[in-house]
């Protein structure tokens, strides 16, 4: 079955729920909390989705300034389709769309830190963050 990748933008609550369920992100992402969901994708700057016969498969969740840096935040694939270059082309087309000047960013989820390296990126030893007031 073919997939068919997309900018979408209003990409709705509960397909982003549902596929986070369906991937290995919901452990880390409130999805619990519909209305926080809600906010995080209204106020994302890109959202690209992979879908095969219509149902989301894969998503990738940026905010960009499309001129220095784009920070890819949820980079999610179905389990179930996992290991069939989803998520690198989820990748590739988030870079593309946050502009050629732009460095992508990510933070790598515990599950995921072998993969990044594999396909192409550079670990950085100096991030730091400060945690959420509401954790």
């Amino acid at each position: 079955m073919p997939l068919e990748y997309a900018l979408e933008p209003d990409l709705p609550v509960q397909e982003f729920i549902d596929l986070l369920s369906r991937s290995t992100l919901a452990e880390r992402r409130p999805v619990s909390d519909p209305i926080r969901i809600g906010r995080m994708l209204r106020e994302a700057d890109l959202i690209v989705t992979a879908r095969s016969d219509g149902l989301l498969v894969g998503v990738s969740r940026a905010l960009s300034d499309f001129s220095f840096c784009t920070y890819l935040s949820d980079l999610a694939v179905d389990e179930a389709f996992q290991r069939q270059g989803i998520g690198q082309e989820l990748i590739r087309r988030t870079r593309e769309a946050g502009g050629p000047d732009a460095m992508l960013i990510l933070l790598a989820a515990p599950k995921a830190r072998e993969y990044y390296p594999h396909i192409g990126f550079t670990p950085h030893d100096s991030c730091w963050y400060l945690p959420r007031q509401s954790d």
